[in-house]
Parts: C-alpha cells; structure tokens; sequence
C-alpha cells in the first residue's frame, strides 16, 4: 500500500499544473493502484479508470481548469478527474451512500460541467 506521497498534495489541477514533468509517471502510478485499491473495496468502474490515467493528467496539466471546461461524455471515466479536482480525500467513499458519486455530478464539484452517467451525452452546439 503506497502513501501516495505525489496524489495526496493535489488540492486542484493548479497543483497539478505546478508538478514537474518527471514527477508525472509517478503520480499516474499512484493514481492507478489507488484506483485498483478504491474499485476492489467499493466496486465499481476500473478498466474504464484505469485507461484515462494519463489522458485524464494530460486535460488537467495542459488547460486550465476550471476556466477551460472538461465534459467527460462517459461518467465512469471520472474518478482520476475527481481525485485531481479536490476530492483526493474522498476517493474512498465513492459509491458509498452519502460519498461521492460514482459519476460526474454538478451539485459535487464545480469542475463537474454537466451531470452525466453511463450512456454518452451530447451537447446541443
């Protein structure tokens, strides 16, 4: 069990922003045995989670949330965007009744553009 000394001082993607770039393998290390740990307790989405990692690093890193918006068309690819939006020290109550929502949801965080589940979504342009 790691002490996920990289993820845990992430309050913000503007924290994330601050990372150096060789420190990045190492957190999406961390993200993804915390994923593994999170998912075997509590269910829930993984291989869906564990494929968006650096993707999910990548969006964070490179815009600037929460100006720039991140609508995730498929909700059970969020938990990484979750963890590095401020709700790190919540990961472990996700699906868990009055924890964190398995998926996106507006009323959780302001970085949640939209409500979105398991079917896409789409946006009138």
């Amino acid at each position: 069990m790691s002490d996920f000394k990289i993820l845990s001082q992430l309050n913000s993607p503007e924290d994330l922003r601050k990372l150096p770039e060789e420190e990045l393998p190492e957190l999406c290390s961390e993200i993804r045995e915390k994923l593994i740990e999170v998912v075997s307790v509590n269910g829930g989405h993984l291989a869906s989670n564990l494929g968006v990692v650096e993707l999910t690093v990548a969006l964070h890193k490179t815009f600037k949330t929460p100006h720039d918006s991140i609508v995730w068309d498929v909700g059970h690819q969020s938990y990484t965007h979750k963890m590095l939006t401020g709700r790190f020290d919540k990961i472990d109550t996700i699906r868990k009744k009055g924890g964190l929502s398995g998926f996106p949801k507006r009323s959780e965080n302001m970085m949640n553009l939209m409500q979105v589940t398991v079917a896409p979504q789409f946006l009138p342009l």
